[in-house]
């Protein structure tokens, strides 16, 4: 993601994914001592979390295209489920047990616990599914995709109703009520639905929005590309905002009483927010990397939070205390050597999605390594979209730079990839001599 402006967003090389070859659910042999309490598992960073409303387990979804079912209490990983062909980007717990995990794919899957397939899968999505949300009353699920739309698919079985109007990706989607919900969005708007009829109310703000949250009594908690997070009523009035941080927020979470909010930034930080007195109280510095996902637990304090090292780790949000044992080495800057290069400052939101090495390990495109002299969507064992395979691209620094100067809607027509630019000559003539001497291969 090198504008790091969208949640889950992409890098240079488009919209590329290692395929699951496995559907079905393994158990883990994997146990976790209590006094460490950070939940090791993911093969690539955590993309979104959920916790079951007893607090009890958990649900994970990572860009290495699996999803895991914890035991919050013994601290292990019961279930990998294996499904979706590429990243889990989505996860929820839903009536009767039921597991829901969304993907890049644009497929929605139903699980059982222990069941080895999913009881059932919704399509229809066109693109990326990037949030869910389910109903109070357990009898919908909403999805928000980067096809512009948002989703609402019954439970017991039916078909779904589509809402549109959105005109960009749609990144966020949270139920205010059992009949009503709000949606956010890359093109600026917040919209609040009321289900099954009217045209939505239309918030809009000042920047792209990259997630959303809803408190008990009604308030809509949003956060924004620009690092401010924006409270709104039910009825569409702005209430308030406050600068969390200076980069982008990614994720947000609500303690269950409404009281902390949990604004995570694509730098690594999370911001902890006194919802009532719009107060910034603390802010938690985990590995200096990504953080993807955030949920409270039941007890109101405890964040389980998730990013680019692969790890879910937990705070006392009221603290600001790391619990457990901190991993040493897993918040080691990749782009350390190139202290002082600019163009490795200007690669640095792409780390979140690519590596260097093709030996560091699954992220959300492919390794970058050998980059230069490759023809597009040709890198073995990555799943590539139809309409990059027929693109005759070569990767050059003549070509990289292009790509960011017109931006990828133009340049690679088809691309999964959200429209993002480089307006600087001077920042893409330094992001390409960085990869140059950066993505060579011995």
């Amino acid at each position: 993601m090198c504008m790091a402006v969208i949640k889950g967003g992409w890098g240079i090389v488009m919209s590329c994914w290692i395929k699951g070859v496995c559907v079905g659910l393994l158990l883990l042999p994997l146990g976790f001592a209590a006094a460490n309490a950070q939940l090791r598992g993911h093969g690539g960073p955590v993309r979104a979390l959920a916790v079951s409303p007893d607090g009890k387990n958990a649900i994970s979804g990572s860009f290495d295209s699996s999803a895991i079912y914890w035991s919050l209490t013994r601290n292990v990983a019961e279930q990998v489920l294996r499904f979706h062909e590429s990243a889990v980007n989505a996860v929820a717990f839903g009536p009767f047990d039921r597991i829901i995990t969304a993907g890049e794919d644009g497929r929605i899957a139903l699980w059982a616990p222990g069941g080895e397939r999913p009881v059932r899968v919704l399509e229809g999505h066109t693109a990326p599914i990037v949030a869910l949300a389910v109903s109070p009353d357990g009898k919908f699920v909403a999805s928000a995709s980067w096809d512009h739309t948002i989703r609402l698919w019954p439970l017991v079985g039916g078909k779904p109703y589509v809402l549109e109007g959105h005109q960009q990706n749609v990144n966020g989607v949270a139920f205010i009520d059992n009949k009503t919900f709000v949606s956010v969005s890359y093109d600026l708007t917040l919209r609040i639905w009321t289900l099954f009829g009217g045209a939505p109310t239309i918030v809009t703000l000042p920047t792209p929005l990259n997630a959303v949250a809803v408190a008990r009594d009604g308030e809509i908690i949003t956060g924004g590309a620009d690092g401010r997070v924006f409270f709104v009523s039910r009825d569409g009035e702005m209430l308030g905002e406050l600068a969390a941080g200076e980069t982008p927020i990614i994720a947000i979470a609500l303690s269950p009483d409404g009281n902390l909010i949990a604004a995570a930034s694509i730098r690594g930080s999370v911001a902890i927010i006194a919802r009532k007195s719009r107060k910034l109280e603390r802010t938690l510095v985990g590995p200096g990397l990504p953080v993807w996902s955030a949920a409270f637990m039941p007890d109101n304090k405890t964040l389980l939070t998730g990013g680019a090292d692969r790890l879910i780790r937990r705070w006392n949000a009221k603290t600001g205390e790391h619990i457990g044992s901190i991993v040493v080495g897993e918040g080691k800057d990749p782009l350390a050597a190139y202290k002082g290069d600019h163009g490795a400052e200007v690669f640095r939101a792409c780390i979140a999605c690519h590596t260097l090495n093709a030996n560091e390990g699954i992220r959300a495109g492919p390794t970058l390594a050998g980059l230069f002299g490759r023809k597009i969507a040709t890198l073995p064992d990555y799943y590539f979209s139809p309409a990059l395979k027929k693109l005759d691209i070569v990767w050059t620094p003549e070509t990289v730079s292009k790509l960011f100067e017109v931006g990828p809607m133009a340049y690679t027509p088809g691309t999964k990839m959200p429209e993002q630019k480089i307006g600087s000559a001077e920042d893409r003539a330094a992001l390409v001599k960085f990869l140059e001497k950066a993505t060579k291969t011995k």
